[in-house]
């Protein structure tokens, strides 16, 4: 706990289903997409966690916004000095102590301990190789939202246009909207984003009827790049410096099928086939 009796740190862990989660108290599991959810007895279903569409919340969007609707929810009602975003199958590990995942889950003492020294705390990034980050979206999935993102930047943000250039060249970045980061960035981040993610909304909204539901869910997978375009940012005018921002290892709580993964990545970047569904 803080001076004034908050959290010093709190994760939520986004999940649509029941699932095994981390006893650490650090950690918050959150039902995203709650919203018109019903059990079998027709009543709202009760997964056991926190839902999403208590409080200011945009649960109704989960379809489209997936995590996000979770991290929106944790913006406007938890308080907290610092505050962050897992996944029921993605976690922060600092050290691997067990051959059981769960063992291997970041704790708050590891956690606080990294936030007296960092800043912001983030997966390693993610290597494409071959690919550039926006490549790689418009062979996975559509360039045009990235295309309109910018557009939405230049209008509403314009000096973050130069970071959105840059980074669309990177060959790596910081996926899965993961992260863990002191309150006050938390908020200007989330402020920044969401209303970027509004307006690309309204732009694209009418199209995503001729999705499938795969597709539909782009403004989870924009918000992925979007939030290396703020980081670049932020550490470009000196908001943050390097040396604030830590990578922790991301560990699976699932097998990760390497075959399928690879063969589909090649398939979209020399045949033109869009991804179907997550690995």
């Amino acid at each position: 706990m803080t001076e004034d009796n908050k959290p010093f740190v709190k994760i939520i862990i986004a999940a649509h289903k029941k699932y095994q989660m981390p006893q650490d108290p650090m950690y918050l599991p959150v039902h995203v997409g709650a919203a018109g959810k019903l059990g079998k007895d027709g009543k709202p279903l009760d997964i056991g966690y926190v839902k999403d569409n208590t409080g200011q919340n945009i649960s109704d969007k989960n379809s489209e916004f997936s995590e996000l609707t979770g991290l929106y929810w944790a913006w406007k009602n938890v308080d907290a000095a610092n505050l962050g975003l897992a996944h029921y199958r993605r976690h922060f590990s600092f050290r691997k102590k067990s051959s059981d995942p769960f063992e291997n889950v970041l704790t708050s003492k590891e956690a606080s301990r990294l936030l007296h020294q960092y800043k912001v705390i983030v997966p390693k990034k993610r290597n494409y190789v071959i690919e550039t980050l926006y490549s790689h979206y418009a062979h996975t999935h559509y360039a045009e939202h990235l295309d309109i993102t910018r557009k939405i930047i230049a209008q509403k943000y314009p000096d973050y246009v130069q970071d959105f250039d840059q980074v669309m060249e990177h060959r790596e970045g910081y996926m899965f909207n993961m992260f863990i980061m002191r309150r006050d960035l938390v908020d200007a981040y989330c402020q920044w984003l969401f209303d970027i993610l509004f307006e690309l909304e309204k732009q694209i909204g009418p199209k995503t009827a001729k999705m499938d539901n795969f597709q539909k869910r782009l403004y989870g997978r924009v918000s992925e790049i979007a939030f290396n375009v703020w980081l670049w940012h932020e550490v470009r005018t000196g908001v943050l410096k390097a040396s604030d921002i830590k990578e922790v290892r991301c560990i699976y709580m699932e097998p990760i099928d390497w075959g399928r993964k690879i063969s589909s990545f090649i398939k979209a970047k020399f045949f033109g086939q869009k991804y179907d569904k997550s690995f």
